[in-house]
């Protein structure tokens, strides 16, 4: 079988169990690791995957070839993408309150059908007069020193640049996560896991949320794998990452889990950035 995640700590926590055969009754996996934007693109171009990590915000362009499992993603609290530019006091983040700051700047995003993307769009929207200027895709690891070395006026980032953007003597103009929760009180929607439809979709349901289990039974099981495929990553830094983004909602998306996706989605199609979809085939 064919399964697509990100080499980010989070992922590779989670999957560690079910990729290496220590959860009974599953076939053998052929990983790819690659970025959110590779994966969002392959979600609606190539459906030789079976099972893959995307942004909830590439569900409407692949749906419905593709079922959402509702467990193994990426959903919380104080976890959202920042927005970032030049300019650090040296002791802690500055914030700037004035968002005409990105007023026609150039932004670079990871991904333009990331989440992280979708809720930038929905907050410049209400924030940025005029709207900001070129939108530049890159990938994530490489937005930071590229705000620092002036290439970009801002940069959008996600997963463990919350923990290390001072470091690259960068400030903070808005926390998205922040924005999200404030304006709607629920957490937020990060990283899907979709399988094929045609698949038995309860049992892969099943793997999942066992490989999520196993992980948090014998968390150092997975320390070797994990900081294999961590990108020059520090080991306290991959366990912040992992702390943040692996919990109630990875084993169980519940219904505070999709009252957030159906919110994102509905609140995006209303402002004409995705595609129309029909929210209840989520379930």
């Amino acid at each position: 079988m064919k399964i697509a995640f990100s080499p980010c700590p989070n992922d590779t926590f989670v999957f560690h169990a079910l990729v290496h055969g220590l959860i009974p009754d599953t076939p053998s996996f052929e990983v790819t690791y690659a970025d959110i934007d590779i994966t969002n693109n392959l979600a609606a171009t190539n459906n030789e995957l079976d099972i893959m990590k995307i942004s909830y915000a590439a569900l409407p362009w692949i749906l419905p070839e593709y079922k959402l499992i509702p467990c193994g993603g990426a959903l919380g609290r104080g976890c959202g993408p920042l927005v970032l530019t030049a300019g650090y006091n040296g002791t802690e983040a500055t914030v700037s309150p004035d968002p005409s700051l990105l007023s026609g700047k150039r932004v670079a995003v990871p991904s333009e059908r990331s989440t992280a993307y979708l809720l930038f769009r929905l907050w410049a929207a209400q924030n940025v007069p005029g709207g900001v200027g070129e939108i530049v895709v890159m990938p994530f690891h490489e937005i930071m020193p590229a705000v620092r070395d002036g290439l970009i006026d801002a940069g959008l980032v996600i997963h463990e640049a919350r923990f290390t953007y001072q470091n690259y003597g960068l400030s903070q103009v808005v926390d998205l996560g922040s924005w999200w929760e404030s304006d709607t009180g629920l957490p937020i929607p990060l990283g899907a896991i979709i399988a094929r439809r045609s698949l038995d979709l309860s049992n892969i349901q099943r793997w999942i949320q066992s490989s999520v289990e196993y992980a948090w039974q014998y968390p150092d099981a997975s320390k070797k794998y994990v900081m294999e495929h961590a990108q020059e990553m520090d080991s306290s830094v991959a366990q912040s990452h992992i702390d943040l983004y692996v919990n109630e909602f990875t084993a169980s998306l519940g219904e505070d889990g999709y009252a957030a996706i159906t919110t994102l989605l509905q609140r995006a199609m209303d402002e004409g950035l995705v595609p129309q979809m029909d929210l209840l085939s989520l379930r």
